[in-house]
């Protein structure tokens, strides 16, 4: 029977690129409290192959991990960083040790010794009966947690979005990288069809780096004439660029050939709403920017009604103001046509070319796996997530409108019952307060919080490995008692 307090529950959300993490379950699902890159450093000199056959002899302290990693790069130490969850999997477990033991007893301030946390980790989906015996050994043996239990991050995403008893959809999770699809029927993932793209944000900023060249106004701030940065520099710096853009919500996803619009909801302020999401001293700020703006001379009151039709945008970007067109909007373009990045700099082949097809394409492919019947209660929850997608609103939308001839164009099934006729976008509900304005590429978080509070106060003990069950059955106890692997 479960006596773990609340407080105490460990979550930690492992991804492709980040990690984060948080401790406590409250009645308010909380926001994670620490988030680091899914990344570890070692010193070129410790990564000289040594000892017997010339394998390398590196223990879990030799790496440095988050602010320790980012402190040594800062100061130009020569580094060799690896990312061992990139592949959605475990490269080397000796790195993935150290990345969470600085997460557990750095970032969280446990104690070893006295640990009382159990934990719920929230790791890709497919991974093997053998790597989850390892890493529950690594938590119990190197950590000495008080309770384990690993929920698939797909899962875990799917959690967070669903109401009633909405049990299949499709989740599509963008990365830095790489975009992962993973199809969901009544619960449980439909593994022959997951899949993913090798395609991500990175490659998106690229390809807004190189339609910022066509913007003569950004090109003159950035390079001058009399003062020209070297090839190598402007590029980085334009990358910045596209980074701060979409991270600073600037952009809108486009529908099919479609232009810019905007996908926010219209209508009567809410006033209740606004007070209760904190908003009240933006609205009054936004108020009075609209009557000075009434009171404008008319020559400043032509240029606004100009950059609204134009839809243009001045932004702050090291010092400058510069002025975006709409180039910006199309910065979610490779993920539906990879075509557009051929010849891009900065874009860089990865995985296995074969897979780098339109996200619409992989998505109605991934579906197509499941059997026919079970295909329009899929099509029925559709749930974009990604960092991206917390400074990006419509992705669903526009990803939805492009997949309608994989609905519409099944002749054996057409004029058939089981024939889907919609997709239907899912979202982070608003009823999770802390997550109201944070978009929705923290599900993956928020659904671990949930798993985690369902599986620790499950009074049967059926859904995590206790300190009890690992001592008397050892590694091989987490195949039966996990959310992930029932």
């Amino acid at each position: 029977m479960s006596n773990f307090r609340d407080s105490t529950v460990v979550l930690i959300e492992t991804g492709r690129t980040h990690i984060r993490a948080g401790q406590g379950l409250h009645d308010l699902l909380r926001l994670p409290t620490v988030e680091v890159a899914a990344r570890v450093g070692l010193r070129r000199n410790l990564a000289i192959p040594t000892g017997e056959n010339g394998v390398f002899v590196v223990s879990v302290n030799d790496y440095l991990v988050g602010t320790h990693l980012d402190e040594a790069l800062a100061a130009g130490q020569d580094l060799v960083v690896s990312w061992p969850f990139a592949e959605g999997d475990v490269a080397d477990y000796i790195q993935a040790e150290a990345i969470w033991r600085y997460i557990l007893f750095h970032e969280l301030k446990l104690r070893r010794a006295q640990m009382e946390s159990p934990v719920m980790l929230s790791f890709p989906a497919g991974i093997s009966r053998s790597a989850s015996e390892r890493i529950c050994q690594i938590f119990f043996e190197r950590f000495n947690v008080a309770g384990f239990a690993i929920v698939e991050r797909p899962m875990s995403q799917f959690y967070a979005a669903i109401s009633g008893m909405q049990l299949s959809g499709v989740v599509v999770d963008i990365d830095q990288d790489y975009t992962d699809v993973t199809p969901i029927y009544d619960g449980f993932i439909l593994h022959p069809g997951r899949t993913h793209v090798p395609v991500g944000v990175s490659d998106c900023q690229a390809y807004l780096a190189h339609l910022f060249r066509s913007n003569t106004s950004v090109m003159a701030a950035l390079s001058p004439a009399d003062n020209t940065p070297p090839p190598e520099a402007l590029q980085e710096t334009l990358l910045e660029l596209a980074k701060h853009t979409w991270q600073s919500g600037l952009i809108k996803a486009l529908g099919e050939g479609e232009a810019a619009r905007d996908l926010e909801d219209e209508g009567v302020t809410d006033i209740a709403a606004i007070v209760v999401a904190g908003k009240e001293r933006a609205v009054i700020e936004s108020g009075m920017k609209r009557r000075q703006n009434a009171k404008a001379q008319p020559a400043e009151q032509a240029r606004a009604r100009e950059m609204e039709a134009l839809d243009l945008v001045t932004t702050s970007f090291r010092g400058m103001e510069l002025t975006l067109g709409k180039e910006r909007h199309r910065f979610c373009e490779p993920l539906f046509d990879p075509t557009l990045l051929d010849g891009i700099p900065g874009v860089q082949a990865r995985g296995d070319q074969d897979l780098r097809r339109p996200l619409q394409v992989a998505v109605g492919e991934a579906v197509a796996k499941a059997d026919v019947d079970q295909r329009a209660y899929i099509w029925q929850g559709l749930f974009v997530t990604g960092e991206i997608t917390n400074h990006i609103k419509g992705l669903g939308t526009a990803l939805s409108g492009r997949l309608a001839p994989y609905i519409l164009s099944s002749p054996d099934v057409q004029n058939n019952e089981v024939q889907a006729r919609t997709i239907k976008t899912l979202r982070v509900p608003d009823y999770f307060a802390e997550y109201r304005d944070k978009g929705d590429g923290l599900a993956a978080f928020l659904g671990t919080s949930i798993t985690a509070k369902l599986a620790f106060n499950d009074s049967g003990g059926k859904n995590y490995v206790s300190k009890a069950d690992y001592a008397s059955k050892g590694p091989r106890t987490i195949l039966g008692m996990s959310p992930a692997l029932l």
